[in-house]
């Protein structure tokens, strides 16, 4: 008689298993869904297939696995005949990862209503990540409802998977009224806490959450880092970098790419060239991401000689390396190399053709601009997006082209955003259009946006176009509507320490120090225009 796999011992399952060879061959030589096929035929020919452990061998390859195929594994649960606890919970999990985490939710209703198979406690952290997923908070409460009702809190992997459901829909409340101060939780229920926090923008909560982990795991470093970077709080992310070392913590290919690109927003160059060389030194693995994070830092950063040598030396070039470095020459005024390296492209993508029109923008090259622009739309299929019309727009308002520029705003499918509205006014101020100024001043306004920045240009614009009382009159408007120009701030790299100053600042450490030696150079300068009329 054959052992049930839900009540047999691991050493009787692993000796039935090892007595069926078309079973050994799947635990030891079944690597894709078509091996699992060939497989799955044979075991139907032997009548294998009504045994439950042989089927739900088969089920589990399907939907678990690397190579799981999800659709197939739905049709082989549902060719098991009674299914146990064991294959339920195996297509349950294998849904809850799939692209359709609502099938899931289906079949544990299904489990509910229709089988004689109860959930254990393995069933529900899957519907929860389901509910996680689909950021359906409400009802699952209800099943953590369900849940404390069978007194099945106290199950640290049911516990950490509503945690999980909470924090990811945003619910944080609710999250941490189950997380309490952490006591009794483990690191996956922390690490839960700190990447929703930092995924909702929270991230001084994240960092509280973190600065108070009892312990932290890679992840842990990852997401606080990770959180720092998409916050814009680039600095930030350094320092803890910086602390991540001093704990001799070594950091993965996902901490190195979310490093680079708060290097890249920083300019912090020696930093980047630090952050390479450790990569070549720990001989870490330069995969397509990894290699895009670095020609987009050495672009960013200024040195797009060494994003070039990145790019030229790269064995594996994706798509998003051929991107970066488009952009990145079209940025360095290397517009003629962007435009040649693009048409090397066999099928470039949606940000493919934002490198190009950049590069289209900075040369000034109308006529390229519109080659590249209809050939995105006609010869490719790819629907422009607001920021491919931004750059088209941009190289008609720098070319003085505005009627045509106010031709294609009107024609745009979306409504133009602060960036296209911003390029408008600006070239009204150089070309002395006030008409036009004053419309893209109006719809500015109507987005919302901080007011001072269009108060200014349309200044600018009244100011270039010679009404200079009513700049003027802009400015007093401002200064009644208590409307303060924000400062401009800007970040320099000086020794590997990145240094933020703000225009009218006083805050920075060596304030007297930079303002004395500001004041001989001025005083420098007048002496050479004094010698030098």
């Amino acid at each position: 008689m054959v052992p049930c796999i839900c009540s047999s011992s691991t050493s009787s399952i692993s000796k039935f298993i090892s007595e069926q060879p078309y079973l050994s061959l799947l635990e030891t030589k079944c690597s894709t869904i078509k091996h699992l096929q060939i497989i799955h035929a044979q075991i139907i020919k032997t009548g294998l297939i009504k045994d439950t452990i042989a089927a739900s061998r088969l089920l589990a390859f399907a939907a678990t696995s690397s190579a799981a195929d999800i659709n197939y594994a739905l049709t082989l649960f549902n060719h098991i005949q009674n299914p146990n606890i064991f294959t339920w919970n195996t297509i349950i999990r294998g849904f809850s990862r799939s692209s359709n985490p609502r099938m899931a939710i289906s079949l544990f209703i299904e489990m509910l209503c229709n089988s004689v198979v109860d959930p254990d406690n393995l069933t529900y952290p899957s519907v929860f990540k389901a509910y996680a997923e689909l950021g359906l908070c409400k009802n699952g409460a209800q099943l953590h409802g369900r849940v404390l009702k069978l007194g099945l809190l106290f199950d640290d992997y049911i516990c950490n998977s509503i945690v999980h459901m909470y924090a990811n829909c945003g619910c944080f409340g609710e999250a941490f009224e189950v997380f309490g101060d952490g006591e009794g939780m483990d690191v996956v229920a922390w690490n839960s806490m700190v990447i929703s926090l930092a995924k909702f923008g929270r991230v001084d909560d994240a960092r509280k959450v973190f600065d108070e982990m009892p312990e932290r795991s890679l992840v842990s470093w990852n997401s606080m880092i990770s959180g720092y970077v998409r916050a814009g709080k680039w600095v930030e992310a350094l320092s803890l970098f910086r602390v991540m070392q001093a704990e001799k913590m070594k950091p993965c290919a996902f901490t190195l790419v979310s490093l680079l690109n708060a290097l890249a927003q920083l300019g912090a160059l020696k930093q980047g060239e630090w952050v390479h060389d450790y990569i070549k030194r720990n001989k870490v693995e330069l995969n397509v991401i990894l290699t895009t994070a670095l020609i987009n830092m050495y672009c960013k950063c200024g040195s797009v000689e060494r994003a070039w040598e990145v790019f030229e030396s790269s064995p594996v070039k994706g798509l998003s390396c051929w991107n970066s470095m488009i952009m990145g020459l079209a940025m360095h005024g290397r517009e003629n190399e962007a435009i040649e390296l693009f048409s090397r492209l066999d099928s470039p993508d949606d940000v493919s053709f934002i490198g190009v029109l950049t590069a289209c923008n900075h040369s000034r090259s109308v006529g390229k601009a519109k080659h590249y622009f209809s050939l995105m739309k006609e010869r490719y299929k790819i629907k422009p997006s607001i920021k491919h019309y931004g750059c088209m727009i941009d190289v008609l308002c720098r070319a003085g082209l505005l009627k045509e520029a106010e031709t294609l705003i009107k024609s745009m499918p979306m409504k133009p955003d602060a960036v296209i509205w911003g390029s408008v006014l600006s070239s009204c101020r150089r070309y002395g259009d006030v008409k036009m100024g004053q419309w893209a001043y109006n719809n500015l306004l109507d987005l919302g946006v901080d007011e001072s920045c269009g108060h200014v240009l349309l200044s600018n614009v009244y100011a270039a176009g010679g009404q200079f009382e009513m700049a003027i009159q802009e400015r007093m408007l401002m200064k009644e509507k208590r409307i303060e120009k924000n400062p401009g701030c800007s970040l320099i790299e000086v020794d590997g320490e990145v240094h933020e100053f703000v225009a009218g600042g006083r805050l920075h450490p060596q304030v007297q120090e930079i303002h004395c030696l500001l004041e001989n150079l001025t005083l420098m300068l007048h002496d050479i225009n004094f010698h030098n009329p």
